[in-house]
């Protein structure tokens, strides 16, 4: 089947052309809406918009983002915990109502606690994924269920709760969910219909799948994968390893030193793949994960149009549904991924879905 392929929007242009990161920032709705149409023009599927304790409303941008595109669809990192689960599933609903049905639904739990307690959370890592659980639980009864219920919980209870509006999807909102730590893992197995990795060997993704598939059997569910990279792409490999490290001297040039080790079990994992190497599988390029200390989706893929996209392919040889690519000139990259790189993504995945027809 096709793979899918998303990107990820910022609310306002990143200040250098080598960035880790983007989300945060000021709003600018004009920005904002020509990423969002430069996505759709380039053939990405969907768009990720993220979030963080300090980061902009994302229901709002998500709904800006609908009504500056025709079709693309909206990945809308969503953090439970902070409003009643009953609550946020109608917001939820009503969402995916007013933009037509084009809503998905990525649950972060959310693996730093500073970043936790500035909204007030102080509960610890492993306890957020329980509540997460209950959370999880709640919304996905509002969105099915016919009648009113009831909920008792450990962190929620509620008495006869129902909604008056569901979502245009059916059963309810695709949901999401990031998270590799042991706490993470049960709970995303449990409860999400695609689970997001970040970009890791074949060896380690493959590793990681067949043991949430286990996870996942217990509840007789059945996941899909997606995997995020960043490429890096030229004409030609050596100029594009050439451009490989330029970036990487940027990011350096721009972290700021810290002897703090990473907190997120993904930002440790990703920190630490290149104790066996810079490069991995041909094209998976570590570098710049372990300068960013393992935040921000860092590992790249590095190469030709062409060979990135065939790195991309053994990925969904695996069983990988889909991928989140973006580059450190975020616009701009955009751009050319639609012009130079998704077409042989999926030239790629074309040919091996006939393969096997």
């Amino acid at each position: 089947m096709p793979i899918n392929i998303l990107g990820m929007i910022g609310v306002s242009a990143p200040p250098t052309e080598a960035t880790v990161h983007i989300v945060g920032g000021g709003i600018d709705a004009q920005y904002i809406a020509e990423f969002s149409a430069a996505h759709e023009a380039s053939d990405f599927d969907a768009v990720l918009i993220g979030h963080s304790s300090s980061s902009a409303d994302g229901f709002g941008i998500a709904q800006h983002v609908a009504y500056s595109t025709e079709k693309i669809k909206i990945l809308l990192a969503h953090r439970p915990g902070f409003a009643a689960p009953t609550q946020a599933a109608r917001r939820v609903a009503t969402l995916d109502n007013l933009i037509q049905g084009r809503l998905l639904l990525h649950i972060i739990t959310g693996g730093v606690d500073a970043d936790q307690r500035r909204d007030g959370d102080f509960l610890g890592h492993d306890e957020r994924y329980q509540r997460t659980d209950e959370y999880l639980q709640i919304m996905r009864k509002v969105w099915t269920s016919a009648e009113p219920f009831d909920f008792d919980g450990k962190y929620y209870q509620v008495r006869r709760a129902s909604s008056e509006v569901q979502a245009a999807q059916s059963p309810h909102v695709p949901l999401w969910f990031g998270g590799v730590s042991a706490a993470a893992k049960p709970i995303g197995a449990k409860h999400c219909d695609t689970y997001a990795l970040f970009g890791e060997s074949l060896g380690l993704v493959k590793g990681m799948m067949d043991e949430l598939d286990g996870m996942a059997s217990v509840h007789q569910r059945h996941l899909k994968y997606n995997l995020s990279f960043r490429p890096i792409i030229a004409p030609t490999e050596d100029a594009a390893w050439k451009k490989a490290r330029q970036i990487l001297q940027s990011v350096e040039n721009a972290s700021k030193p810290s002897v703090r080790a990473p907190e997120a079990e993904t930002a440790k994992r990703l920190s630490r793949l290149i104790d066996d190497g810079e490069i991995h599988d041909e094209r998976l390029w570590v570098p710049i994960a372990a300068a960013a200390q393992g935040s921000g989706n860092s590992t790249a893929l590095v190469g030709t149009p062409e060979q990135v996209a065939e790195a991309i392919a053994k990925y969904y040889d695996l069983g990988v549904a889909g991928v989140l690519i973006r580059g450190f000139d975020p616009f701009n990259d955009a751009v050319e991924f639609g012009k130079e790189l998704i077409p042989w993504i999926r030239d790629k995945i074309r040919q091996r879905d006939d393969a096997r027809s």
